[in-house]
């Protein structure tokens, strides 16, 4: 167990609840599986926006009306990244004996939990290096939620992501589950 970010923690116990695991994503730029579609229409959108805000400040009328779309664009294309590594910079997990706690948290830190015996589908992705996330339910509304929703403070998370050893965490949650 990581001792480090206990502290960070502990405030969001239940009276007599015991840490099992506490962990945070990796650091960086990460992407996912939903960026092979999203990378290019993000540099379609912010090209197109730039060359029509180029093309309308020319002319001489509506150059103003392209900057918001420039701005998206710009945001769909690059910025999304940093402002999910800082997200995940401020992120930490930790399963208990009774929940699986995410502190995160853009501008302000939220605690979100999820009992462990009330969990939806558990799934998990772990790639050759042992590496991987954990979702909780699957469905229309974790793939576009999760997946689409990169604005500032609006990431609700519905799983634990980018964590070493994922095998071994989800190992931990089954058994909760078995025990409850």
């Amino acid at each position: 167990m990581n001792y480090e970010f206990e502290d960070d923690i502990r405030p969001s116990l239940i009276r007599g609840e015991k840490i099992l695991w506490i962990g945070k994503p990796k650091a960086g730029i990460k992407f996912r599986t939903t960026d092979i579609y999203l990378i290019p229409f993000s540099f379609l959108w912010f090209g197109f926006a730039v060359f029509w805000t180029v093309t309308a400040s020319r002319a001489g009328a509506f150059a103003l009306f392209g900057i918001p779309f420039v701005a998206i664009g710009f945001y769909m294309a690059i910025g999304r990244f940093f402002t999910d590594a800082y997200q995940r910079t401020r992120t930490i997990y930790a399963i208990s004996d009774n929940r699986v706690i995410i502190k995160s948290g853009f501008f302000y830190r939220n605690v979100t939990s999820y009992n462990i015996k009330s969990l939806p589908e558990v799934t998990i992705r772990e790639k050759s290096d042992g590496s991987g996330s954990i979702t909780f339910g699957i469905g229309y509304r974790n793939f576009w939620y999760n997946n689409w929703s990169y604005w500032p403070g609006t990431k609700e998370h519905y799983e634990i992501e980018f964590i070493d050893n994922v095998r071994n965490v989800y190992a931990i949650i089954v058994e909760q589950q078995k025990r409850n």
